[in-house]
């Protein structure tokens, strides 16, 4: 299978996986990327069935409202079920890196109020460690340098995303050659650092459900309570 067939397919699988649940009143989060969009595309054949949606970026809200859905702000709504999105990396622990895309920040934000975070992956983006590909972090502009700095004490490499501004209008700064072994550990840490909003491991909030997308079909890995 090619990569988007494996995308297409545990979309298709989170949608199966959340229709028989929905109801008149049901709010769904949906992330950022190409594989939430194969799920924004499946989730436009129940949109008669659910309420409306919450998107994690401008794009998102876009794809959603163009197959008709409605979308709502998060500060609107007072339950939501299910969190779908994709991931760059995950362990077996079901941390995360995200924010390839750039949109972390309302990704974290939505992951955190869902009761249950489905991530949707090709087998790819399944590693023992995390840290290959590299964490993404969102950081008020004129913080830039440094946080830089401060990374590089963290025994990072950051490299300033040229060109990209996030939803809410701050920059990303990529981290590569972090050791993220203990990732909670590593999350804390660069969170505190003054001007960085957060960072693209969802290490405290990791997803709840794996759909993970292999050549010899979706494999479904629960997120296992340590």
């Amino acid at each position: 299978m090619t990569q988007d067939e494996l995308k297409k397919a545990v979309a298709k699988a989170a949608m199966d996986h959340i229709a028989p649940h929905l109801n008149r009143k049901s709010v769904i989060g949906v992330g950022t990327g190409s594989t939430a969009n194969f799920f924004i595309d499946f989730l436009a054949d129940y949109k008669n069935e659910f309420d409306g949606a919450v998107a994690s970026s401008e794009a998102t809200a876009e794809r959603l409202k163009g197959h008709g859905i409605p979308v709502y702000d998060l500060n609107a709504i007072d339950e939501l079920e299910y969190y779908v999105d994709g991931a760059d990396e995950t362990n077996e622990r079901l941390e995360l890196i995200k924010g390839g895309g750039a949109a972390l920040t309302r990704e974290k934000i939505v992951a955190a109020v869902a009761k249950t975070f489905i991530c949707i992956a090709d087998e790819s983006k399944k590693v023992d460690i995390l840290g290959a590909f590299p964490l993404p972090v969102e950081v008020i502009p004129m913080a830039r340098s440094h946080v830089g700095r401060e990374i590089v004490k963290l025994g990072g490499d950051p490299v300033y995303r040229d060109g990209v501004t996030t939803d809410n209008g701050n920059i990303i700064i990529d981290i590569h050659n972090m050791d993220i072994s203990r990732p909670i550990q590593v999350e804390e840490r660069i969170n505190n650092i003054v001007g960085v909003v957060t960072n693209g491991l969802f290490a405290r909030r990791p997803a709840d459900l794996l759909l993970l997308g292999t050549s010899e079909g979706v494999k479904s890995i629960p997120r296992q309570n340590s």
